[in-house]
């Protein structure tokens, strides 16, 4: 499920031609079972409207969760440059040969969290962690020997800005893998096949032949691709850009 939603094209028309069809079983299919009493038309409006809102208040809802989402990952993301500038101005306070070291493992491991942002590939994902996993290792390794040699005030303001650097990367992971859940998914799947099958049985005339029939299923079809493009950050067109981590590392190669 979690792949279906992360390729938002192909969820946009998979769930076109689903909202289709169950416009076209209501409209063809339930028409020709005994009608609702038209005594009591009001209780199939009350149905429908109650249907449709439920459908436009749970996209409303997610929508704004995938915007959140979308926006911390961001935040994160700017969060994670200025740990790195940090350390690496911090690193200056260190002794000269593991200055000189520090600043090296920095850069390449500014390039790597830059490189992570913009892959898609997940065999090229999987390297990168692991390379960023070892890069890590040497990183608190050369903070640590820097606390060892030299167990001062500044030898912490160091380790301090080491633990932020790695910290910071745990944070957008988690943030990565924060999504809408799979659970409000298919209710909102649900939900707007039972709005479509609604829908087109209260159609009534020429509106069940011409495209303003179309018009429920295009828009549903569209909120729920927009929204999964939101809330994937490896399918689909919507992505975080590193701009930060871009910036930090032109400044740091100079």
């Amino acid at each position: 499920m979690t792949a279906f939603v992360d390729h938002p094209a192909v969820l946009f028309i998979v769930l076109l031609v689903l909202l289709v069809a169950a416009i076209a079983f209501g409209a063809f299919v339930l028409r020709r079972l005994p009608m609702l009493s038209g005594e009591h038309p009001e209780d199939f409006n009350i149905v429908q409207t109650s249907t449709l809102t439920l459908l436009a208040l749970l996209i409303g809802f997610s929508l704004s969760m995938a915007v959140n989402r979308y926006d911390q990952r961001k935040n994160l993301e700017e969060s994670e440059a200025n740990a790195i500038g940090t350390e690496y101005a911090r690193a200056d306070l260190a002794g000269h040969a593991i200055t000189a070291q520090m600043k090296a493992a920095l850069v390449r491991y500014t390039r790597l969290r830059r490189a992570h942002y913009l892959t898609r590939d997940a065999q090229e994902i999987a390297r990168n962690e692991r390379e960023t996993a070892d890069l890590q290792s040497e990183l608190w390794r050369l903070a640590a020997q820097v606390a060892n040699e030299n167990p001062t005030p500044v030898a912490a303001v160091i380790v301090t800005g080491m633990n932020d650097v790695l910290n910071s990367q745990d944070y957008s992971e988690a943030a990565l893998i924060n999504r809408i859940p799979i659970g409000a998914w298919l209710l909102m799947f649900v939900v707007a096949l039972f709005g479509c099958v609604v829908q087109g049985y209260g159609a009534k005339g020429e509106l069940r032949r011409g495209l303003l029939i179309a018009i429920l299923p295009i828009t549903v079809a569209l909120s729920l691709a927009l929204i999964a493009d939101i809330d994937s950050p490896r399918g689909g067109i919507i992505h975080v850009q590193p701009q930060n981590l871009a910036r930090l590392l032109q400044s740091l190669e100079k």
